[in-house]
């Protein structure tokens, strides 16, 4: 594991505070959580949780940098493809989950106001208090005038929402089970309390559905024994939930992930599991709970299905470069002045790092689930790899 700066006083006093929690929450529970119980309260425990507590998070002062971040050419290729479904439907709401800093929304709606399709509404459903403030000021500084549109959400939305559903760099850090193999048997991941730490685990499994899970993927793939890994048994629901809800429109899923067959690669013997702190990465989920971020790949061939089986229709799956591209990214670049040159270079360093195989490009991939919606995605016309899911 990589040496970690250390964290401030102040930083260490939170953990702490978060640590007890959790640690009453193992006493509760008899000793021990399930592993994905445990990321829940690392992340979204009320207030201490990574993502529910103050800490800046996104850029170069926090511990990662998001797409929207990166490039304000990011929004405008997304307005693109949202300006199409909100045309083909005479109009519709955006929703975005886990808006993040707020880059994203305030860019997308400047560019559909550009474009002349803003959406009725900006839903923007949020777990953390802090976020949602920070979204506000973005917002309002970035887009003062389309402020007014924009609301925030406590829950999922009322059935009969007509639009886009957008989720990026969402599910990634939705808690996930963790299993291993051993010859004829199957371990789940707990965590209990030893010491003065957190010390992951191996047990029978606890949750019903994650035997059975497994045991499909085993059907499925040539998995080894000593073999560790993770599976999402919560996108399911999430998905059918947002089916539910949506009559027409398009859901854009925005990640780094594999399909099923790279996902569970018999090389890639301990799972996709990585923590995020101040832009060093490592694998040990226990260290610094409620400081750092804690993120597991996607299984885009698990979503697919899991939308097929909410009645969504998979209408594309592309790397994040292509379907950049396929929104007009090269032409958005094009209509830079290179004789502005600070502004010029940032935006060409952006698009390298949203577009280049050693960067976001190929790493992030993009699926589209729609309802109601009978012409070919824009952002999917230049790769459509669905095949291979």
């Amino acid at each position: 594991m990589p040496e970690l700066p250390v964290p401030s006083d102040e930083e260490l006093a939170h953990g702490e505070r978060l640590a007890a929690v959790i640690g009453e929450a193992i006493r509760s529970a008899g000793g021990r959580l399930p592993f994905d119980r445990y990321m829940e309260l690392a992340l979204y425990a009320p207030g201490l949780g990574y993502y529910t507590a103050g800490a800046r998070k996104f850029g170069e002062t926090g511990d990662f940098i998001t797409a929207p971040e990166t490039s304000p050419l990011f929004g405008r290729c997304l307005a693109r493809q949202c300006q199409q479904i909100l045309g083909e439907l005479g109009g519709g709401e955006l929703l975005e989950f886990g808006a993040g800093s707020g880059a994203l929304a305030a860019e997308l709606l400047s560019e559909l106001a550009q474009l002349g399709r803003l959406p009725e509404r900006y839903l923007i459903l949020e777990v953390s208090p802090e976020l949602r403030q920070r979204q506000q000021e973005t917002i309002e500084q970035r887009a003062p005038a389309l402020a007014g549109r924009v609301r925030w959400l406590d829950h999922l939305p009322e059935p009969g929402f007509r639009g886009v559903v957008i989720a990026n760099e969402l599910l990634d850090a939705m808690p996930v089970h963790r299993f291993r193999l051993e010859p004829d048997r199957i371990l789940e991941q707990f965590v209990g309390w030893e010491g003065k730490g957190f010390t992951p685990f191996w047990d029978t499994p606890g949750h019903s559905g994650l035997k059975q899970a497994v045991s499909a993927l085993q059907q499925r793939l040539e998995l080894p024994d000593d073999y560790e890994s993770e599976i999402n048994l919560r996108a399911a629901p999430w998905l059918q939930a947002i089916s539910e809800r949506l009559v027409a429109g398009l859901m854009l899923l925005i990640d780094y992930g594999y399909s099923r067959a790279l996902y569970y690669h018999p090389d890639r013997t301990r799972g996709t599991l990585m923590c995020h702190y101040r832009h060093r990465t490592h694998s040990d989920p226990m260290v610094y709970p409620g400081l750092q971020d804690i993120t597991a790949h996607v299984d885009f061939t698990g979503l697919a299905e899991a939308a097929v089986t909410a009645g969504l229709t998979v209408n594309g799956y592309t790397t994040q470069a292509f379907f950049l591209m396929g929104c007009g990214l090269e032409q958005l670049l094009a209509g830079s002045d290179p004789d502005d040159v600070a502004a010029h270079t940032q935006l060409v360093q952006g698009v390298k790092r949203l577009t280049l195989p050693t960067e976001m490009g190929e790493r992030f991939k993009v699926l589209g689930l729609t309802r109601g919606v009978n012409r070919p995605l824009i952002g999917f016309r230049l790769m459509d790899m669905r095949e291979r899911l």
